[in-house]
């Protein structure tokens, strides 16, 4: 995909989603620095009535790194912790979630972060979209289901190269939401959860 290209037509369910995950086979990545932070993020599913939708949070102001920006649920992994546990308890934390209503479905290839030094696994799962969610702690200060519908419209998606340095580029994903900008880690996750479903061939796997 690149700016102004139409997304391919079709319904995006989350029965949709829940197939392109399961088969999907994660490439595996080294983390790119000796002290990285293993991190999970929680990419949470319901059926809504667009279609499938995905739960963003938007972190508080009062946070000292990425705050106000839009993310998935998730932090850094407790000791002996897997990916998976990591993804529920970050989400119960932050958001509430009951972890007995999660049903999980697989993984979204890793991602190295430069600013915070994290290698993220995102744990896609699913859940019914009347489970009650809300800010639960003080790192966040809303909570969105976003239909995936709203990120394909046409003047939703748009995507920037970044210079970095010793000449390394990086390509950056923005969806502007009627009031909200997704971008980061958060809109290259999207970006790869929306290829997957949609049959998009997409670039390597994030090295950043």
């Amino acid at each position: 995909m690149h700016p102004g290209d139409p997304w391919p037509d079709g319904t995006l369910t989350v029965e949709r989603v829940v197939e392109a995950v399961a088969d999907h086979r994660t490439t595996p990545l080294q983390t790119r620095y000796p002290d990285s932070r293993l991190s999970a993020v929680m990419v949470l599913l319901a059926d809504g009535p667009a279609g499938a939708e995905v739960l963003l949070t938007r972190r508080s102001m009062a946070l000292s790194s990425h705050r106000g920006e839009i993310s998935f649920p998730g932090g850094r992994l407790d000791p002996r912790e897997t990916f998976e546990h990591a993804a529920l308890r970050e989400a119960n934390e932050e958001v509430a979630l009951p972890t007995d209503d999660v049903e999980l479905i697989g993984q979204l290839d890793p991602l190295n972060t430069v600013v915070s030094r994290s290698y993220i696994v995102p744990v896609v799962a699913t859940t019914q979209r009347d489970v009650p969610v809300y800010p639960a702690t003080g790192e966040v200060d809303r909570v969105l289901w976003v239909p995936l519908a709203e990120l394909t419209r046409p003047d939703t998606f748009r995507e920037e190269r970044w210079a970095l340095a010793a000449g390394d580029e990086l390509t950056m994903y923005f969806y502007e939401l009627d009031d909200e900008t997704v971008w980061g880690a958060t809109g290259r996750i999207l970006t790869q959860l929306l290829r997957l479903t949609l049959g998009i061939a997409g670039p390597p796997p994030p090295h950043w």
